[in-house]
């Protein structure tokens, strides 16, 4: 069996995560899934959740970004990160695994 590295998730990312905690007055946590579609193969679904038992979790300074076991293998050693861009402010994902992707970054192939 091989072991999964988790994706790192960087100080901006935590710290904006808990600028939306602070302000809708909820702690949720960041989900970070992989789905199948877009126009790459696959696309990355981010939302705010809770977390399930069987998520893996990754604390920082403001909270908490959790990954499902089914995304992880997709997800390993990627980084996680917020961006404030003339287009619009978004968490990102740096993915080494991803062979291609579209140009708004949110599909990838493998």
């Amino acid at each position: 069996m091989s072991l999964t590295l988790p994706p790192k998730v960087t100080p901006r990312a935590f710290a904006r995560l808990a600028e939306i905690n602070a302000s809708t007055g909820e702690e949720k946590v960041l989900r970070v899934a992989i789905e199948g579609g877009g126009c790459s193969g696959f696309q990355y679904d981010i939302t705010l959740d809770e977390p399930a038992e069987d998520d893996v979790v990754l604390k920082g300074e403001g909270g908490a970004v959790v990954i499902d076991p089914v995304s992880l293998p997709f997800l390993e050693n990627a980084t996680i990160d917020f961006t404030e861009e003339l287009i619009g402010a978004r968490f990102v994902i740096d993915n080494p695994n991803a062979t291609s992707s579209c140009g708004c970054g949110v599909s990838f192939s493998l």
